[in-house]
């Protein structure tokens, strides 16, 4: 039994789940307020000496995650990427990146 059709038991055995789409319009727009502490580091192993700003502990879809990282990049003014559920910026920017994503109202730490 592959993992669809494993989820495919789960929802027909629990029909009052929301999906997706059909998830109450409340918590579509709380679901930053639902969002763990985001993690801010740098790290740079792997990247031929260059620094980058990672922020970890993200907890939404790969859409939402786009685009949060899509308006820290043009605020920052420099460039980046949303995988694997993280947000890479270039640079060391950590203290920017706090202030930018406390300003968008998540709770974020340096670590």
């Amino acid at each position: 039994m592959d993992w669809t059709e494993q989820l495919k038991a789960f929802r027909d055995a629990n029909p009052d789940l929301p999906e997706g789409p059909d998830m109450p319009d409340s918590e579509l727009e709380n679901t930053h307020k639902a969002q763990p502490r985001l993690d801010i580091f740098i790290e740079r192993k792997g990247r031929g000496g260059k620094t980058a700003t990672l922020v970890t502990g993200w907890v939404c879809s790969q859409d939402e995650l786009l685009e949060i990282a899509s308006k820290l990049k043009s605020s920052l003014g420099t460039g980046g990427s949303a995988r694997g559920g993280d947000i890479l910026i270039q640079g060391d920017r950590r203290a920017e990146v706090l202030d930018r994503l406390t300003a968008m109202g998540y709770k974020a730490r340096i670590i």
